[in-house]
């Protein structure tokens, strides 16, 4: 009787050989051959991502700075993962409260597949142990989405997660600014980006530009005064 197969699990921790903290070296990805070619990541991270059986074991983490494009380069596990699953059930007054509401990126609400509404967390990563508890969910940490909408979130916070650099709503042609607070580099909070919350991007985008406006007016009208005494006045 031939020997188990190896999990790409089994495969990759030997590859890595973690310690008794469940930390291990850097292991580059061109070590993916022979023996350990099932761990090729091609198009994706399959067996490293969110809820793998590698990623509740243990904290992983990526490299992609070694070579040019976004492909990672190597991997090393840092740690075990002691955090407990997120609990993704949203508590039913907060489902009653959006049941009726449009897509706030779409503006749609329909009953075909790609527009019936789904009620999305705003925080893609599902890392908050405060949403995690249906008696800490908060209405504002929730928002209507047509499936469509919520299935291209979903991938681009994915792909945040990967490499903790945020979505530019410059994307969306029109769009004034890239990020509402903040700026591409994640660090710790999803506000700000517009994919965690649309609304409130278009309202301070609004008001930025009317401060911008009433700014640049301002020192139209009063050219003349000293730039000294202007840089005071028009902050």
């Amino acid at each position: 009787m031939g020997s188990k197969k190896q999990t790409k699990m089994e495969l990759f921790i030997e590859l890595a050989h973690p310690n008794k903290n469940g930390e291990s070296e850097w292991v580059d990805v061109n070590r993916f051959t022979g023996k350990y070619e099932a761990l090729k990541l091609g198009n994706g991270f399959s067996w490293g991502r969110k809820h793998s059986p590698l990623e509740r074991k243990y904290i992983i983490e990526v490299d992609r700075s070694q070579t040019k494009g976004n492909g990672i380069d190597r991997i090393r596990l840092n740690g075990f993962n002691g955090s407990k699953p997120f609990n993704q059930h949203i508590r039913a007054d907060i489902r009653d409260y959006y049941k009726n509401a449009n897509c706030v990126m779409l503006g749609l609400r329909g009953t075909s597949v790609n527009t019936r509404i789904e009620i999305d967390h705003k925080d893609g990563r599902k890392d908050n142990d405060r949403i995690s508890d249906i008696n800490g969910q908060k209405i504002t940490d929730f928002q209507p989405l047509s499936k469509a909408a919520n299935d291209a979130k979903r991938q681009i916070c994915k792909e945040c997660k990967l490499t903790n650099k945020r979505w530019d709503a410059k994307n969306l042609l029109g769009n004034p600014f890239s990020f509402y607070e903040g700026d591409e580099d994640y660090k710790g909070t999803c506000v700000g980006c517009y994919q965690y919350d649309p609304v409130a991007y278009r309202y301070l985008s609004a008001k930025r530009l009317i401060e911008i406006t009433s700014h640049d007016l301002m020192r139209k009208l009063y050219s003349d005064l000293p730039n000294d005494l202007l840089d005071g006045l028009v902050k």
